[in-house]
């Protein structure tokens, strides 16, 4: 493979020895894949992947010194079906609370949900509007550590109501993350999330804002989740929502 000059986005050696192992092991898994295999260096795949995700260009903008974006869109929908995006997140979730001290697996969660503007490829039938923020899109929530680190994600129509998610949130959190037993939420989710919640082992409570507080102010617990977003929305891929 040709040289070319890294972009910001590209994996650092050290990263990319992080999820090497799980890449190789679906390799081996998948010695043949529509013609692909063997063809570009799953490195390579990696870094356009992020490449999209980062810039927010569609598929077929990639830039010619990438791999086609045929092949790209390839592995990024096989790894996005057979659960390998999860298993690498998890896996660097898990590393990252081991640096900093903590269990591998979370006793607490954050939830909160926002509403995004959908892109023009977005089916209708997948889109809404937010009746309180007046916004057509898509809603997305979140369930979050409290370092910040994402546990679940659910992605809805803007017009489905915060409580739905908030049940939905809960439910993959119990699955997936046994040892949580504490959530926190803000007012926007109801009695119907808190009572789920108790059903599942999971005390839910809501933290409210100090009505004398003007302005700005960062809420207890749940400022991480804030956080979270606001670096999420530097990768312009999540500015937005998208069919694909």
């Amino acid at each position: 493979m040709a040289e070319r000059k890294p972009y910001p986005s590209d994996l650092s050696d050290e990263r990319w020895a992080l999820i090497e192992p799980v890449i190789t092991a679906w390799k081996t898994r998948h010695p043949s894949v529509s013609g692909h295999q063997g063809r570009y260096a799953m490195r390579e795949i990696v870094n356009a992947i992020l490449y999209q995700a980062r810039t927010g260009c569609q598929w077929r903008y990639l830039p010619h010194d990438l791999p086609t974006h045929t092949a790209v869109y390839y592995y990024f929908a096989a790894w996005r079906d057979d659960g390998t995006d999860q298993t690498i997140h998890d896996l660097l979730r898990c590393q990252v609370r081991e640096k900093a001290g903590r269990r591998e697996d979370p006793t607490a969660v954050v939830l909160d949900t926002q509403t995004v503007r959908a892109s023009v490829s977005a089916p209708a039938a997948t889109t809404g509007l937010d009746a309180g923020k007046k916004s057509p899109g898509r809603k997305r929530g979140l369930a979050v550590d409290v370092t910040g680190l994402v546990i679940a994600v659910v992605v809805a129509a803007a017009s489905v109501h915060d409580n739905a998610i908030g049940i939905q949130l809960l439910d993959k959190v119990a699955i997936d993350n046994p040892a949580v037993t504490k959530a926190w939420v803000d007012a926007g989710f109801k009695n119907a999330v808190t009572r789920h919640g108790a059903a599942l082992g999971i005390e839910v409570e809501t933290v409210h804002r100090d009505p004398q507080t003007r302005g700005f102010a960062p809420l207890p617990k749940r400022w991480v989740v804030e956080q979270v977003y606001g670096t999420l929305m530097l990768h312009r891929r999540l500015g937005g929502t998208t069919n694909g």
